[in-house]
This record gives structure tokens, sequence and C-alpha cells, in this order.
């Protein structure tokens, strides 16, 4: 079957909307060839700076024909119900349709229409056009003497020429013929702009790929990628050095180049007594390239990688020269924001956070870094930490936020408070935490753990939790601007990680009493409105939130999310440690033949309740008449539950929750033979009602581990 070739060619294409802009391209040509019944057998699409190109394989040449039947208007209707139908249907007179003879509902006519299918290479002349038209970049521009008109085309970047072929792998295929604002589809690509920049005729998929290889264009990002980090680890190694990877760099480098040419540069060695994130920072961030370090000391060398686009004919000299320069300014200029952050103490500087505004409502950074020293004292005997150390690091550790280098380079904050407060003589755990307390940043991101780092991790996520719980600005669906989803992820591992008995629940409840207090004395009108009072939020529905987070950490870790309910739903579970450890426990137990039997049987037991309950407008709390018991297996249940029970809460009391769930297991015979034999809905209704009582006595034996009512299946 034919085989389609695009590509798009233009200026360049920014590196950061290169990998989407070749997704795109890819969904919405398959999509609307699907849309059309082409079905198609493989896609693929690629990205350099200067083109989009998309190869479809397997096309059908043409569309299949249609057949249609549709129903009409009764025999002998209204002229105008015939009428339309008539145009409906294509049918220039009535007795072109068919009558179909129904005896109940009487005859109708039917059209028969048969809609012969079209050309591919027509349907794409068709959707094509369309496709780039209405491409969606992110950022697009109009250009040239068109673009003052209504409707002219907008792209990424002035867009030069469309290639577009169509046709059988042993034939020559055809052009797509179509026109947009005076750029002509054909058959012509081009090279390298500097080494290739000449015209080049192409037919197909394969040799697209391979002349412009010849015209040193290397068109899978892939493919480059591959050539940067293999010889730049190469040019690493021969200098007995090793390549920092970065993955990220890596795939904007790979963005900025159509044929890659890795060089190695220097620095003077003087930069060197600034630190390594700094000089990497400063050569990433300016000059996209890769710093290099000893393999057997882990600290920088003073050399970098670049990568060019060109195989220059003195050997790449005047570009590695040129790069050296401007490294070696900016360099210069981190060396002194360095030394001169150095000449001030992080003590001196938090006077200025009293002028920086947090949030409108919550007041400035100032006061929120006093909330997080008091939480974080408080915090730090649940964690092993030392009270003092852990109030003088939560006191420093937004400080590096006003230095000349974060501001510089943002991504370094944190990091940059540990080596000041290191260089001022500040304890170790003491400067760990200024850069540890904003860990974990990503779900791959490693959690604090120095119980210092611990403490006031805690105290900087969960002051901002329940600051903007406080004001009613919590996550919506898919919009979570100030990432509170990642602020409870990160309390929620922290604590499992760290193993830490950490109570919530009286915590948040004392923190938003507090945070409604301030939010009344600061601002009454913004806080809670004119004429109205404080409404402070309940704990509960911040436990909540965290269970949301807590059931999604523990999926992606291969947990059911409804165990994590079934905990929950018992009430008072804000031990976050000993909420994992119950699932855990109750994941094995479900798992096993006497854990999915108990389960059913507590099913039932429920499901008979709920239906008797709704029956009587009551329900059966209360113990059971062990004089009504009629039956043996009622006695060996109501004994079963008396001894689970008291085994049960005994083994949670202990925190031994797979004992637990042994106990729970002994209930299984009892409840089995219990329904087997036992009906429960008597003629006798205080026999019945005993009966539901015991049923009742069933569900409240297992809620000593969970609710089981909340487990699926």
């Amino acid at each position: 079957m034919p085989d389609l070739l695009l590509e798009l060619f233009s200026e360049e294409i920014p590196a950061r909307m290169q990998a989407k802009a070749a997704d795109d391209l890819r969904r919405m040509v398959t999509d609307k060839l699907v849309a059309e019944g082409l079905v198609y057998e493989g896609a693929k699409a690629f990205a350099t700076p200067r083109r989009l190109a998309l190869t479809v394989h397997g096309i059908p040449a043409r569309q299949a024909d249609l057949k249609d039947e549709r129903k009409g208007p009764r025999v002998g209707g209204p002229d105008a119900a015939i009428a339309g139908f008539l145009k409906a249907t294509g049918l220039s007179s009535i007795e072109e349709a068919q009558i179909q003879r129904d005896p109940k509902k009487g005859d109708f006519y039917i059209a028969l229409i048969e809609k012969p299918g079209r050309a591919t290479i027509d349907v794409l002349a068709e959707i094509l056009p369309v496709i780039v038209r209405t491409f969606p970049w992110p950022k697009s521009m109009r250009w040239g003497a068109r673009s003052a008109k209504s409707g002219s085309l907008s792209w990424v970047r002035p867009l030069h020429a469309i290639t577009v072929t169509f046709g059988l792998e042993t034939e020559e295929p055809d052009v797509v013929k179509f026109s947009i604002d005076g750029i002509e589809t054909g058959q012509t690509t081009f090279g390298h702009r500097f080494m290739a920049p000449q015209a080049i005729a192409v037919r197909r998929f394969e040799d697209y790929e391979a002349k412009l290889l010849d015209a040193k264009v290397v068109l899978d990002p892939e493919r480059r990628k591959d050539t940067i980090v293999t010889d730049a680890r190469t040019l690493a190694q021969a200098q007995n050095l090793e390549l920092v990877e970065d993955q990220v760099l890596l795939d904007e480098v790979s963005g900025l180049v159509e044929w890659p040419v890795v060089l190695m540069g220097s620095f003077d060695k003087e930069f060197l007594s600034i630190p390594g994130e700094v000089i990497r920072a400063t050569i990433r961030n300016n000059q996209k390239c890769f710093v290099v370090r000893d393999p057997s000391s882990e600290k920088l060398a003073n050399k970098f990688v670049l990568t060019a686009n060109i195989e220059a004919s003195d050997g790449g000299s005047a570009i590695i020269a040129g790069n050296e320069r401007v490294i070696r300014a900016r360099l210069s200029d981190a060396k002194f924001f360095y030394e001169a952050d150095l000449k001030t103490k992080l003590e001196d500087r938090l006077p200025k956070f009293e002028q920086i505004v947090f949030h409108e409502k919550l007041g400035t950074q100032g006061e929120r870094i006093k909330r997080i020293e008091r939480l974080a004292a408080e915090i730090a005997p649940l964690v092993g930490a030392d009270v003092e150390k852990t109030k003088r690091a939560a006191h420093l550790a937004k400080a590096d936020l006003l230095t000349d280098v974060v501001g510089e380079f943002p991504e370094l904050q944190g990091l940059m408070g540990k080596y000041y407060a290191l260089a001022q003589g500040e304890d170790a755990s003491v400067a760990a935490a200024s850069e540890e307390h904003y860990k974990p940043q990503g779900p791959n991101d490693r959690v604090p753990t120095d119980p210092v780092s611990v403490a006031v991790a805690l105290a900087d996520k969960i002051d901002t939790l329940v600051g903007f719980w406080a004001i009613d600005e919590k996550p919506t669906g898919s919009k979570d601007p100030y990432a509170l989803r990642r602020a409870a992820l990160g309390v929620i591992r922290t604590i499992s990680e760290n193993k830490l008995r950490v109570r919530l629940s009286s915590l948040f409840e004392r923190l938003l009493k507090d945070a409604g207090v301030y939010l009344a004395q600061r601002a009454p009108k913004i806080a809670s409105g004119v004429g109205k009072t404080v409404v402070t939020p309940h704990q509960d529905d911040l436990l909540s939130f965290f269970a949301d987070r807590l059931k999604v950490q523990l999926r992606e870790q291969g947990a059911r999310h409804d165990l994590v309910d079934a905990v929950f739903a018992l009430g008072n579970q804000d031990d976050l440690l000993m909420v994992v450890r119950r699932v855990e426990a109750l994941g094995k137990f479900l798992d096993s033949d006497d854990g999915k039997n108990l389960l059913a049987g507590t099913k039932r037991a429920s499901n008979i309740l709920i239906i008797e309950e709704k029956k009587d407008k009551r329900t059966f709390d209360g113990a059971p008449d062990a004089a009504l018991y009629r039956l043996d297996e009622e006695k060996a249940l109501a004994k079963a539950i008396a001894q689970v029970k008291t085994e049960a809460s005994a083994a949670v009391a202990k925190e031994d929750f797979a004992a637990a769930m042994g106990a729970m297991a002994k209930l299984r015979p009892a409840v089995d033979a219990f329904f087997d034999k036992v009906k429960v809905n008597d003629d006798d209704a205080n026999v019945r009602e005993n009966r539901l009582k015991l049923l009742n006595e069933i569900r409240a034996a297992t809620r000593a581990v969970a609710d089981f009512s909340r487990i699926e299946g």
C-alpha cells in the first residue's frame, strides 16, 4: 500500500517545542486519516531545528465505497416530509426510493445511497492544508507581505517549503498538490543551512532520510542525542574525565543542531573555587554546554563540552575560543556574585523578608518564616531532632533567596543556603536543612533524612498546606497553582520513608484555628467578608486531601486505592505510617483464601443489613441475646466474634496488623457455616432481630482493622 511523506521546512523551531510539535503532527494527520476511513499501518514523526517531518506507511490508495440505507417518511405522508427526504438523500424523485413494508407500522420509503470512495491523494489534499493552518503552536507568527491579510498563515517561524509525496514503494510517487499562502507543495527540500544549503529532490521517506544525511542533516532526534552523548563521553575519557550527564540539556541541545559536532573547551582553574553547582548552572544556562568531572574525586574539572552545528574548516578552534570567551565572562560574574554573597551573613538578610509579600492573605515571607520556625520546633521532638538546631535551621532556611547567586540561578535555592551557612560556621545539620527542606521536589527526588532537615521540611510544607486551606485556595481539577498536591505528597513520603510517627489531626486542628485568628486580625474583610465571622476549615477536610494523595502514592507502589478508603473510613487515621502498614497487611490478607472468603461473607452480611435496615427503618445495634440462639451455628459465630474482637483489638493496640488479620481469619469458618445453615429472616420476629444483630457484630468485628464495606470485590 502507498506511503505518505510530509515535510514542513521553516526557519529555526525553538528546541523546547520540537518534540511536542512532531507528536502533534503525527496525531493530527493520523486522526484525520482514520476519520476518513483510511486505516494506516504505521506512522513516525521527526523534528530538527528547521523541519517537521512525518512518514505514514500502508495507507489505502482510496477510501472504501460506502452504502447507506436511510429510512424516510410514511408512504402517503405530507409533501413537505417527502420533499425534505429527497433533499437529504439526494434523490431526484420519490420513485427512486424503495418501499419497506411493515404490517404493524405501515409502509415507509427507504433510500439506498451509494457513496463511492475518493482517491486518498484527494483526501490528503483536503485535510493537510487544514492541519497546517490549525497547527497548535504555543506561540506563532505571521510574516511577509501576506501577513497583513486576514486569515494569513501563522507558523512558529516563517515557513518556506512543504514537501508532500504519496505513492507505492515500487512506483514514482505523486506530489499531493495544494497551496497555502503562496507556498506550493512539491518534492524539494534543503540540506544543512551552511554545509549543504542546495535544493534536494526527494521521492519517499527512505531516500528523503538518506539524502538529508548526505546533506549533513540527521533527521532522527534520538540519533542526534546518541551522537552527542557518545562523542562527549569519548572526549571526556580521553582526558581521564567523565561527562556529567544531563538529560534535559541533551534534549535541548539536540534540538539546536542538525549535524552535531562535539568539541571540548576549558576555563581558568581559578573558577573552581566557586561551588560546582554554580559553575554547572552558569555553563549550562548561558552556553548550553556540559561539564565534566574527575571520576576519582567527583569534583568538576576546568573543562566543558559544547555541541556545534557545523564541521568547521579549522577543526572547531574558533568555535571553542568563542565559547571559552563567553564562559570566562559568565564565570567571572558568578564568582563576583558568590564572593559578594559571602560578605553578608544569612541572618542579616532576614529583615528584608518583612517587606516581601508571600501571599496577600497570608502575610509576608517574614511572618511565614516565623510560623515555620515555631512549627518546626514543635515537630522536632516527634522526629528526634534537636529543638534548638531545628529552630536555627528554620530561621535561616529561606535566607539565600535574597542572595545574588540565587537571584541569577533560582534553581540553586537551598543549595546555596547550605554553602553560605557552612561558610559562616553554622552546624552541619542546620546548613543541610537549607537545601533539604525543599525536598522531595518530585516523585523521583529523595526525601530528607537528617532529623533537623525532616522537621523543617515538614513544617515548611504543612504551613503551606494549612495556610492555603485556611483561605480556601485548594486544588481544583487540574489546577494546582500553589503545588499543594506536591506538598502533601512530600509530607507523606517524608513521614513514611523515614518511618515517623506524626499524628496530623491535632496538628492541623490547632494550625487551622491559629490561621483563622490570624486572618481575622490581619484583614477581616479579606478573610471573612463584611459582617461575617471567620469560618475555620475543619481538619478532616485537609486529612481527606491527604488520604487522596496517599491513595495516589500507594497506587503507584502497587496498592489498591479501595484499601486506603477502607482504612481511612475507620476515622482518626492521621498517623500515616500506621495507615500504610495497615493497608499493606490488609492487602496481603485479602490475597489469601481466608481473606477473600471473609470479605465475601462480610459483604453478604452488610448487604442483608442494608436491605433490612431500610425495610424496618432502624438499625440493629446492640448485643445479641444468647438466649435466642436456636442453632449451633449461631452460637459458634457469636463465640468466634467475641474471640476475634479480643484478639484483633489487642493486636491493633500493639500495632501488629499482621496478627490482627490472622485473628480476622478465624471468623471465616463460623461465617461460612452461619450462612450455609441459618435463615436470617426467621418467621419469629425476635429471632430475626437477634440474627440481624449478630450480622451487625460481624461488621463491627471486622472494623477493628478496616471498613470492609469500602473494599471492592
